[in-house]
C-alpha cells in the first residue's frame, strides 16, 4: 500500500508541482477551454516575457539585492531601438539586438554602483531609478506609441511548428527565447565558478568577502545580468505586440517579483533555482488565465493571487523553520 508520506513533496519545486496540478486540474473541471492545447500555447506565450524578466531578477535575488526598475529598463531600451530604428536607418538586427544589450547592461550595473559603493538599500535605490527612468521616458516622448517598426523585428517567425490531427500549431519565439534566457541562468548558477560565488555573497556576504570574493563585482555582475534580460525582454514583448507602448511594461514588477519569491528564491539571497522561478511565473498565468475564462472580476482575480502568494510564502517559511528548528519562543 502506497504511504502517503512518499508523496510529500522534498523540495520548494515539488510543492509548486502539486500547487499547479491542483489548480490545472480545478480550472480544467470548471471550462472546458482551459485545457486546450492552443490556450496553453498561447498562455505559455504570453508569459515568456514574465519569465525573461523573473530569470534576471532570480540572479540579483540569489545575491541578496532586489531590483524593481527592470520593466522601466526594457521600455527604455525598447524605445531607443525603434527611435534609432525609424528615424536614424538602424537596420541592422545583430546590431540593434546587441546594442539593445549594452544599454540594459548599463542601467543595471548604475543600480549596482550605487547600491554598493554608496551603501544604499537596493529596494530605494531601484524605486528611484523606476521612477526616474519612465518619468523621464514618459516626458520625453509624451507617452507617444511607435508603430513604424522595422519588419525584422515584427514579422512572425515560424518556430517549431507541429500539428495534432489536422490543426497546426507552433511553438512561438518568445518561449524559445525564455527557454534559451532559462537554460543559460541555469547553467551560470549551477555548472560555473561564478553561480557558486553568487550563492555564496547571498548566502552570508561578510563571509564571501573574507574568503576573497569580489563582492562588488558580483554585484555589478547580477545587476547587469537583470539588466540585459529587460532589454532582451522588451525587444520581445514588442516583437510580441508589434507596437512600441511607452507605459506598457511597467507596473507587473510585483507580478514578477511574487514569482520569483514563489519559486524559492529568498529576499535574503542564497536560496532558489531556474526550474522554481519558471514554475512561479506559470502559476500565477495559469491562476489568471483560469479565473479569466471563468468570468471572474480582474478586481477578485488579485485577491486569488495575494492569498495564493501569501499561502506559498507562508509554507515555505514554516518548512524552513522547522528544519532549522527556529521558533518564536
Amino acid at each position: 500500500m502506497l504511504k502517503l508520506s512518499r508523496l510529500r513533496p522534498s523540495s520548494n519545486e515539488g510543492y509548486l508541482a502539486w500547487v499547479l496540478l491542483v489548480v490545472i486540474v480545478t480550472f480544467s473541471l470548471l471550462t472546458n477551454q482551459f485545457l486546450t492545447l492552443q490556450n496553453l500555447l498561447d498562455l505559455t506565450e504570453s508569459y515568456a516575457v514574465s519569465g525573461v524578466f523573473a530569470l534576471g531578477l532570480f540572479v540579483v535575488l540569489v545575491t541578496g539585492g532586489i531590483d524593481i526598475s527592470f520593466a522601466a529598463v526594457a521600455s527604455v531600451v525598447q524605445y531607443l531601438i525603434a527611435t534609432l530604428a525609424i528615424h536614424y536607418g538602424l537596420s541592422s538586427p545583430t546590431g540593434s539586438i546587441l546594442l539593445a544589450i549594452a544599454i540594459g547592461t548599463v542601467l543595471g550595473m548604475i543600480n549596482a554602483i550605487l547600491i554598493y559603493c554608496l551603501r544604499i538599500v537596493s529596494i530605494i535605490v531601484t524605486i528611484s531609478m523606476q521612477s526616474l527612468l519612465f518619468g523621464m521616458l514618459m516626458w520625453l516622448t509624451n507617452g507617444t506609441s511607435l508603430y513604424d517598426l522595422p519588419d525584422w523585428l515584427t514579422t512572425p517567425i515560424r518556430v517549431l511548428p507541429f500539428s495534432v490531427g489536422e490543426q497546426h500549431y507552433q511553438i512561438g519565439l518568445p518561449v524559445v527565447v525564455m527557454l534559451a534566457v532559462a537554460a543559460l541562468s541555469w547553467i551560470l548558477l549551477n555548472k560555473t565558478h561564478l553561480g557558486r560565488q553568487l550563492f555564496a555573497v547571498g548566502g552570508d556576504q561578510e563571509s564571501a568577502r573574507r574568503i576573497g570574493i569580489r563582492v562588488g563585482l558580483l554585484h555589478l555582475f547580477a545587476y547587469g545580468y537583470l539588466g540585459a534580460m529587460a532589454a532582451i525582454g522588451g525587444l520581445v514583448q514588442v516583437y510580441r505586440v508589434g507596437e512600441v507602448v511607452p507605459n506598457a511594461l511597467v507596473g507587473g514588477e510585483l507580478d514578477v517579483l511574487a514569482a520569483a519569491v514563489l519559486g524559492g528564491a529568498s529576499l535574503n539571497g542564497g536560496k532558489g533555482s531556474v526550474v522554481g522561478t519558471l514554475m512561479g511565473v506559470f502559476l500565477i498565468g495559469v491562476l489568471k488565465n483560469g479565473l479569466n475564462l471563468v468570468g471572474v472580476s480582474s478586481y477578485f482575480m488579485n485577491i486569488v493571487i495575494g492569498v495564493v502568494i501569501v499561502a506559498a510564502i507562508t509554507v515555505t517559511h514554516y518548512k524552513k523553520r522547522k528544519e532549522t528548528e527556529v521558533g518564536f519562543a
